[in-house]
């Protein structure tokens, strides 16, 4: 099996790893520059910024050195604006395109904090289009699992962007707020779980990080507004000494929390 990464950080890096672990053939290129040859790779990953997607595929398309049977994954953090822009791509003869997104990730970035472990039990989310050959699914799954990843989601962008909105993003902007209260500066001998949990995602790296946000805007503006209501719901509670209010939403959440607790038992 011969793997090509494009794209020189944390997440390429620690694909290129992975796969040497795996004893493929594997070859990684930085994020600008020409077209590399490709004709040799069986799975060509794109480990760029969003932003970035469209113009890549559109290039290595038209350099037209891809192998009959190729796989191209984009493996960015939303997939609804790439894949629609990338939508003539779905019936495009030789090759196949798919969107990937590996949930996993470390606080610091760059190639140099990569490694080969980064995808051990993690899953992977793939949005391919509607008529991509199952037979490509299922072999791309199979050796994602490989390389590490121990469930393999397959869905719609749409599905995919909604969810991440809620599981990621919300957690960093949340974070990156919560890290900003000038008593942070003060926390040593104060803290303990609750606030290494808290801070734990406060610094996303503001470039990919603000892509990332303006992006999925329209996934993530609703959860946020919800969010948003629920801490005003507990502000309005305190200022207005509703006790059973807030006794009430803290049980929702405990109810909530059990939920959560109980689908991790039985998994």
């Amino acid at each position: 099996m011969n793997v090509a990464i494009i794209g020189k950080g944390l997440i390429g890096g620690s694909l290129e790893k992975a796969a040497l672990r795996a004893k493929y053939d594997v070859e990684i290129f930085k994020g600008r520059g020409p077209i590399p040859d490709l004709s040799r790779f069986n799975y060509v990953f794109l480990a760029v910024p969003p932003l970035a997607v469209e113009g890549l595929v559109r290039a290595i398309a038209n350099a037209g050195n891809l192998r009959e049977g190729a796989v191209v994954m984009d493996i960015s953090g939303v997939k609804g604006s790439i894949c629609r822009a990338l939508a003539d791509f779905e019936s495009v003869k030789g090759w196949t395109f798919i969107g990937a997104h590996p949930m996993a990730g470390k606080e610091k970035v760059g190639y140099e904090n990569s490694c080969a472990n980064l995808f051990d039990g993690a899953s992977m989310i793939l949005t391919p289009f509607k008529s991509t050959d199952p037979s490509i699914i299922k072999a791309a799954s199979e050796f994602l699992r490989t390389l590490g990843f121990d469930k393999i989601v397959v869905t719609d962008t749409e599905d995919h962007d909604k969810m991440i909105a809620y599981t990621s993003q919300l957690c960093h902007l949340i974070s990156s707020a919560y890290v900003r209260e000038e008593l942070s500066a003060r926390h040593n001998g104060y803290s303990a779980g609750s606030f290494r949990d808290m801070v734990r995602v406060g610094a996303p790296e503001p470039d990919t990080w603000t892509e990332l946000f303006f992006e999925n805007k329209d996934s993530l503006l609703p959860i946020l507004d919800r969010y948003i209501d629920r801490l005003t719901r507990f502000r309005d509670a305190l200022v207005l000494d509703k006790r059973d209010i807030l006794h009430s939403d803290l049980e929702e959440g405990v109810e909530a929390k059990k939920k959560i607790d109980e689908e991790k038992e039985l998994k």
